[in-house]
């Protein structure tokens, strides 16, 4: 696996792999102030040598990824999936898509492409996960929610049973989202309430 980008959210997608048994090949990043990563060269900025070979955009800002992901159109991605997190055997998830360790994803749940399901995070049954979504660290999503596409839902923040969330929106960390979010909605407390929109 090749991984494009090498800070702390790399850190962990290459614990996951390696955790996994998936043998990293190569890192990327454009900062030519990083040269290392957890005893692995970073080369420069990403080529397109080695097509057969899957990677990860291992960059946590959904915006960014996005970016990536759609100037490499045609390249094989891959997943990245610690050994911890518990899924359903009828979930499907996406090309470039990560899942960290101790996460749950239950039954009937679609997660997209290019997402982030992070640390303890949990997606109940019958959800639908937009592409460039991340769900941080301790998220309860509860069953039959949607979220749209680049949407972030902030560290330990809760969504209960059949909320729409749309695109871009920003989820506060420690959140109780009750009602329904617009796209590009930010939104924060308990109960969740509209402050503004992003500028996506």
């Amino acid at each position: 696996m090749y991984l494009i980008g090498a800070s702390g959210h790399a850190k962990v997608i290459m614990d996951c792999l390696l955790d996994a048994g998936v043998t990293i090949q190569g890192l990327f990043d454009r900062d030519p102030a990083v040269r290392s990563l957890k005893g692995y060269a970073v080369n420069g900025d990403y080529t397109t040598s080695n097509q057969e070979e899957p990677l990860v955009i291992s960059i946590g800002a959904n915006s960014i990824r996005q970016r990536i992901a759609d100037q490499l159109k045609g390249r094989v991605f891959g997943k990245a999936i610690h050994p911890s997190a518990l899924i359903s055997s009828d979930v499907t998830i996406g090309e470039g898509t990560v899942v960290f360790h101790s996460a749950v994803i239950q039954s009937s749940t679609t997660i997209g492409k290019h997402a982030i399901v992070n640390t303890s995070a949990s997606v109940d049954h019958d959800c639908v996960i937009g592409d460039f979504v991340h769900i941080a660290p301790q998220v309860a999503i509860c069953g039959i929610v949607t979220i749209g596409e680049g949407t972030l839902v902030g560290a330990g923040a809760v969504v209960i049973p059949g909320i729409k969330i749309g695109k871009w929106c920003v989820i506060g960390a420690g959140s109780v989202v009750f009602r329904d979010i617009p796209d590009y909605g930010m939104v924060v407390g308990n109960p969740a309430r509209l402050i503004k929109y992003t500028n996506k």
